[in-house]
């Protein structure tokens, strides 16, 4: 889908309808497009940390909260260092990782029951999350690249919901997002063993063997599974088809850059306020 924004440029994002028939959220995966980044991080880059302009990632930002019907005043950002940590969004987040510092760290998962609050979670190869709770009016959003996988951050998500808001998996809208693919992943013999350890009996649907030590490693089919396996209808689970590394000029990738780009982002609002039983 492409919203046309005020300064006349279009800005080119991904949505699942899955998500968006719960009639409670708005959300968007970004592109590299439709930015004011050059170079390296050309055009819509989200990172502050790795060398960009930072008054071109603040318009990347605006450009973004045009497009969701907000302002970066209510975005809330991660800070993601591969942990399974979720955080627990309020109101006196508001504006962290953009217009203020975050006074947290090591958080992979946000989640939040308060409406116009917009989370933020970031990639360039590694798998976004998304959940959808239309019965509490709860959201969340995670990474899960394969330390988050492996540790099954889905279902970590999926718990720190119910902890929280009452969320029973079997109502969750869930959309695993644009990632890198199984024929772009190769990985260790060390990384296949932990999978096998934590997928015992499941391996197979994920891990291709090519000899000499290296694997190719399914993230989407190991993140569908955590979820399937958490608790999620199958009929409430959309999995993306779209790789960040078969894509590079729509898609920044770590590996078809060999870490020579910026950030896309994964974004997530709640608009509606549940209701009062009173």
């Amino acid at each position: 889908m492409v919203h046309p924004l005020k300064n006349g440029s279009k800005l080119p994002l991904f949505h699942y309808p899955l998500l968006e028939q719960t009639g409670i959220v708005r959300h968007c995966f970004t592109t590299r497009c439709g930015g004011v980044s050059e170079g390296m991080f050309s055009t819509l880059n989200l990172s502050f940390s790795r060398g960009d302009v930072k008054e071109d990632v603040e318009e990347n930002y605006r450009r973004i909260a045009e497009a969701m019907g907000t302002d970066c005043e209510h975005l809330v950002c991660s800070d993601q260092t591969h942990t399974t940590n979720i955080r627990v969004v309020t109101e006196s987040d508001a504006g962290k990782g953009i217009i203020r510092p975050r006074d947290y760290t090591d958080v992979d998962g946000l989640i939040t029951n308060v409406p116009g609050l917009t989370l933020v979670t970031f990639y360039a190869d590694c798998v976004p999350l998304y959940f959808v709770d239309p019965v509490h009016h709860a959201i969340g959003l995670s990474h899960s690249g394969w330390r988050g996988t492996v540790a099954r951050m889905g279902k970590c998500t999926l718990e720190a919901m119910y902890r929280e808001y009452g969320t029973e998996a079997s109502d969750v809208y869930c959309a695993v997002g644009p990632s890198i693919c199984q024929d772009c992943y190769e990985v260790s013999e060390d990384v296949a063993v932990q999978f096998e350890d934590a997928f015992s009996g499941r391996v197979s649907e994920m891990l291709i063997n090519k000899g000499n030590g290296k694997y190719q490693l399914d993230l989407w089919k190991a993140n569908e599974i955590v979820l399937l396996e958490a608790g999620v209808k199958p009929e409430h689970l959309a999995v993306t088809d779209v790789c960040t590394c078969c894509n590079p000029e729509l898609l920044f990738s770590h590996r078809a850059s060999h870490g020579k780009r910026g950030n896309l982002g994964a974004f997530l609002s709640l608009t509606v306020q549940k209701k009062s039983n009173r």
